[in-house]
């Protein structure tokens, strides 16, 4: 009983700490899920590959509530394999929960078009399997909203706008742009970010949900990006030095990374100037297929 599946990564339009509501888009940067099976073995172990001393009780908490509602009390193994850095703000955990709820439904034989409980190709049914990922993350502990904005773009694809007090899904679209990825050797982790002072700007962040919800993602990104920056206390230099380049630039999640959308030749010069700050620099694009069985 194997199976395989990956997701995306996803950049911040709006972080859902100050008001419960977020957006994100879907990245080509993947991670990938095998789960192996086996109706005789108890409980569920998880590895993530080149992390051996990682926390894997994401995932493994994700192989066991997919088995909980559509199993037979199997356990198994899983691995993850990332091309997304974790802490480093773009959704790393997202994505790991969504390909290993695909992985595991594919192990299970659900994920299949013939099968009318859960094709895994249905919007309404990748969103459900989305929320098995949202839920196996709060009870993980790492994340503090539940993080499906973050999830629904990865799972879905292109842009989504949410609710994460009661996940759910405002809005959905796709967006075709080029995206450029600063990403600082420091690590942050979402659940240690400082909610209150994250809610001291919920009426900013009523603003950006605002431009979101009519369509003005890079608006939206870029307020969201100088608040959030300010309120965590991340330096708003990069996105300074990437305007007016860029058609939108933000702090991703609760950083440190930072993200600039916009036509690739514009984003070209970006890059050079972000190049001379310590880290990695990533130029990709907005991915709108979202999760996959592999």
């Amino acid at each position: 009983m194997d199976g395989r599946a990956k997701a995306p990564g996803a950049g911040t339009i709006c972080n859902a700490l100050a008001n419960g509501q977020g957006s994100a888009f879907a990245i080509e940067a993947y991670t990938t899920a095998s789960v192996s099976l086996d109706p005789k073995r108890d409980g569920v172990d998880g590895t993530i590959d080149g992390a051996p001393d990682a926390d894997t009780s994401l995932i493994e908490r994700c192989v066991a509530l997919t088995i909980e509602r559509f199993g037979d009390g199997e356990g198994g193994t899983v691995r993850t394999d990332s091309e997304v850095p974790m802490a480093a703000g773009l959704k790393s955990s997202s994505a790991a929960a969504n390909a290993t709820v695909l992985a595991t439904l594919d192990a299970l034989g659900v994920a299949d078009e013939s099968d009318p409980t859960l094709t895994a190709t249905d919007a309404t049914d990748r969103v459900d399997a989305c929320r098995l990922g949202v839920e196996a993350a709060r009870d993980a502990g790492v994340t503090v909203t539940g993080a499906f904005d973050d999830a629904s773009a990865s799972m879905l694809g292109g842009v989504t706008v949410t609710d994460n007090t009661d996940d759910e899904l405002l809005a959905h679209e796709d967006r075709d742009w080029a995206v450029l990825v600063w990403t600082p050797p420091e690590r942050a982790y979402s659940a240690d970010a400082d909610v209150e002072r994250c809610r001291q700007i919920a009426g900013t962040a009523d603003l950006v949900i605002e431009h979101a919800l009519e369509g003005d993602f890079a608006r939206a990104m870029t307020v969201n990006g100088f608040a959030f920056s300010a309120a965590l206390e991340f330096p708003t230099e990069p996105m300074v030095e990437a305007l007016p380049e860029a058609a939108g630039v933000s702090l991703s999640g609760t950083g440190p990374s930072v993200t600039a959308v916009g036509d690739r030749e514009a984003l070209e010069t970006v890059r050079t100037g972000w190049a001379e700050r310590p880290g990695t620099i990533r130029l990709t694009t907005t991915q709108t297929e979202g999760a996959t069985i592999q």
